[in-house]
């Protein structure tokens, strides 16, 4: 939250991300779940988009860069990065 004061007034401002993952990045993290195929750092991503689909939860520091590295990266599939996508989208305003 923040705090802004205005003729003597103190009104909080609140800066938290409203989006939410959409369907059709949560159906592809609920996939990626449940395969055997998939990678760690993709079920990861997974478990993030999901737990951000119809809430106000924001991604984490540390989930920002992980994401943050598999779009920069060559080795990950474009699932996974659209998973990292979601999950950037998500982070907080002010980092």
């Amino acid at each position: 939250m923040e705090y802004f004061h205005k003729f003597g007034v103190i009104t909080i401002l609140n800066i938290m991300n409203k989006k939410q993952s959409s369907k059709s990045v949560s159906s592809l993290a609920a996939k990626t779940l449940q395969s055997n195929n998939a990678s760690a750092t993709a079920k990861k991503l997974a478990g993030s988009v999901l737990s951000q689909a119809k809430s106000s939860n924001q991604t984490g520091a540390n989930l920002e860069g992980l994401a943050s590295s598999v779009l920069t990266s060559k080795k990950y599939s474009k699932d996974t990065k659209t998973l990292a996508g979601s999950v950037l989208s998500q982070s907080n305003k002010k980092r």
